[in-house]
């Protein structure tokens, strides 16, 4: 773990960029696909060499641009955006899952990840065994992992299957014991994504009163999420990340509006701004009748 300095803050992130490759190589002829294979015989990638001739659609993908904000030790800070905003590749990113194409990140502490359902699981080994392979990992004592164990799967409240291989478990219960893990083993950072939607609703609140007793000890907690109610009881600071940028940062209250203005505001409709809910992913009941939008027609 390296050493902090109690005056600067516990994640910089200096002008992030990242750079994926999307697209595919045409192979329309016999000939194309010769010369595929044997670029890729020769060690050459295929990508490089046929995409000279224009063969290669939509190469370039930037998830994110010269994206820069620093976090200080203690802050909650919610990240909002989209889906396919680049909020998980932000995330993938400080956890180390992934290199940035340009720029840095600088994490200091022992950190936390829970960014999809099942990640740092093993299959193959038991829901106990993962428990003490990721508290390893975390640099954690044997005897410090032992202390916490029993804490851990009374909250996760899947003692019946703690010995089970964990590719038997359902998403449920995957993210029932990922997040007692990561929010038990008392990292300095915490990285969340939406994958508590995963749970059902009893454990979704109690995740949520888990992440708010995390804030008050002083950790540092980014957290991923659309539940607009969440992000701003929880957090003291939100960023939008929005085509890959910065669009803005501040005030939870403050950004979460404009986000919700500016994602479902359908300009030039009736005598208000029309908001669109067709998107809207947390409906209840069977469906037969649908909210789709509504409208403020005066102050």
């Amino acid at each position: 773990m390296t050493t902090r300095h109690s005056n600067g803050p516990i994640i910089s992130v200096q002008h992030i960029a990242k750079r994926y490759r999307t697209g595919s190589i045409t192979r329309k002829t016999f000939r194309d696909e010769l010369r595929y294979n044997w670029f890729k015989w020769t060690g050459r990638r295929p990508e490089e060499h046929m995409g000279k001739l224009g063969r290669t659609v939509n190469p370039d993908f930037w998830a994110l641009k010269d994206v820069s904000f620093d976090v200080a030790p203690g802050e909650v800070v919610g990240i909002l955006g989209r889906n396919g905003a680049g909020k998980s590749t932000l995330l993938k990113i400080l956890g180390r899952i992934t290199e940035p194409t340009q720029g840095q990140a600088v994490v200091t502490g022992r950190v936390a990840s829970l960014l999809e359902v099942g990640t740092g699981f093993h299959p193959e080994l038991t829901g106990r065994e993962n428990v003490y392979m990721n508290g390893t990992i975390m640099g954690m004592k044997v005897r410090e992992i032992d202390a916490k164990f029993d804490e851990i799967i009374a909250f996760s409240e899947i003692d019946k299957y703690i010995d089970t291989p964990v590719k038997r478990y359902s998403s449920g219960m995957y993210v029932r014991l990922a997040f007692a893990v990561a929010a038990h083993l008392q990292p300095e950072i915490l990285f969340i994504d939406e994958v508590l939607a995963g749970g059902d609703l009893a454990f979704q609140r109690k995740c949520l009163g888990k992440m708010g007793s995390i804030a008050k000890d002083g950790r540092t907690l980014l957290f991923v999420s659309h539940n607009m109610a969440a992000v701003q009881n929880l957090c003291s600071r939100c960023i939008w990340i929005d085509d890959g940028r910065v669009a803005a940062a501040g005030a939870p209250k403050e950004v979460i509006s404009q986000y919700l203005n500016t994602q479902t505001r359908v300009e030039g409709q009736g005598d208000g701004p029309l908001y669109r809910l067709d998107d809207a992913r947390e409906r209840t009941g069977n469906g037969r009748i649908k909210l789709t939008s509504f409208a403020a027609v005066d102050d």
